[in-house]
């Protein structure tokens, strides 16, 4: 590892941040050290780098087709790195040279480009996926039932007795610990009960089988790797339809279920928010971008 790697990696620890923001930072962090190498670009120390350098590197990234919205992801995570190492003036989001409008990345919006999966479509790539992964069906099943993203449907598995036996003694909600963004515990409302009760037997039922796990692989990345992977060569669930259309689907629904129950709009939107781990003060966002479905 270079001097300017070691660097980047531990400021990349010092910014602070949730595990996930410190370890994304510690990715991006490698990538511009190694990028800058594969530019021809020979800067050995942080205090080396200048203004072309970041210009080169997002233009690179620019040249590989990746979205406006990643590069904005990207270059405020080398702002924190710049500002940690007391380079100021390149962290500065107002650069004339590196903002985001000058390095041509702004504009992207924050809504994301996923829709609700519609149930028709849910059932057709359930079928295909059951009948080559059983455990992966189930852990989508899971997804879908109570709006996880993809790590927390992935480390499913070791919550699944406590949901079940949480549900069996009458609760409304199943607490989701493992995988959760920034590790932040919360609680889902179990909008479709009787359908996760039955999957949630299913899933104790098969991980009893198969070694206590739904995913057959050693490892989270490898596991992860494989629910993405046969939902998308098997489920045909690409771009729009993946595991995020799934939870789409749960919002909506969430939002329909707590208006039935009484809540005017905005209360079931802020409920949903809380449901899936954004928070009471979310609704606005949550009407904004999960309730766009697919055309069926």
């Amino acid at each position: 590892m270079s001097k300017l790697s070691k660097q980047l990696t531990t400021l990349a620890r010092l910014g602070g941040g949730s595990f996930k923001t410190v370890a994304d930072r510690s990715k991006i962090a490698s990538r511009f050290s190694l990028r800058l190498t594969q530019l021809n670009i020979q800067v050995r120390d942080i205090k080396h780098i200048k203004t072309h350098h970041i210009e080169n590197y997002i233009q690179s990234r620019i040249d590989e087709n990746i979205r406006s919205r990643t590069l904005q992801n990207e270059m405020s995570m080398i702002r924190n790195l710049m500002a940690s190492a007391g380079r100021s003036k390149l962290a500065d989001p107002h650069h004339e040279r590196l903002s985001n409008r000058a390095l041509g990345i702004a504009g992207a919006s924050r809504d994301g480009t996923k829709v609700a999966m519609s149930n028709e479509r849910f059932e057709e790539a359930l079928k295909n996926i059951k009948a080559k992964d059983e455990g992966v069906a189930i852990v989508m099943e899971l997804a879908r039932y109570l709006g996880l993203r993809n790590e927390e449907a992935v480390q499913s598995v070791k919550s699944i007795k406590t949901w079940q036996q949480a549900l069996l003694r009458g609760d409304e909600k199943v607490k989701i610990v493992f995988g959760t963004k920034g590790g932040r515990p919360r609680e889902t409302t179990a909008i479709h009960r009787e359908r996760l009760l039955n999957t949630l037997e299913r899933a104790v039922n098969y991980a009893s089988q198969h070694n206590g796990k739904l995913i057959d692989k050693p490892n989270l990345h490898s596991a992860k790797d494989r629910y993405i992977n046969v939902m998308r060569r098997i489920g045909g669930l690409v771009r729009r339809e993946s595991n995020h259309g799934l939870r789409y689907a749960y919002a909506q629904d969430a939002e329909k279920y707590y208006q039935q129950k009484g809540f005017n709009q905005k209360e079931a939107q802020a409920l949903v928010s809380m449901d899936l781990g954004h928070g009471d003060g979310r609704g606005d966002y949550v009407k904004r971008v999960y309730s766009k479905k697919l055309e069926e």
